[in-house]
């Protein structure tokens, strides 16, 4: 099942390893994710008009995870 958002990351990866240039990549499961998580959290609070308990339960985590992950990411 193919989504726009999973269309994207693909695209975005091709485009990673072909500017890559020859480069050997590292630790690309970690950027990919670091990538994609600050704007999810932003765009999910904002959705949840800052309501961390509804934010959570959207995002399908504990209330204190993404209390977490929201610090971790310096996001008030």
């Amino acid at each position: 099942m193919s989504t726009d958002i999973s269309d994207c990351v693909r695209r975005n990866l091709n485009r990673y390893f072909r500017d890559l240039d020859g480069e050997t990549p590292h630790a690309i499961y970690d950027m990919v994710l670091a990538c994609v998580e600050k704007p999810m959290l932003e765009v999910v609070m904002k959705q949840a008009e800052g309501n961390q308990t509804v934010a959570a339960e959207m995002l399908g985590m504990s209330r204190s995870t993404l209390r977490r992950k929201l610090a971790e990411h310096d996001i008030s």
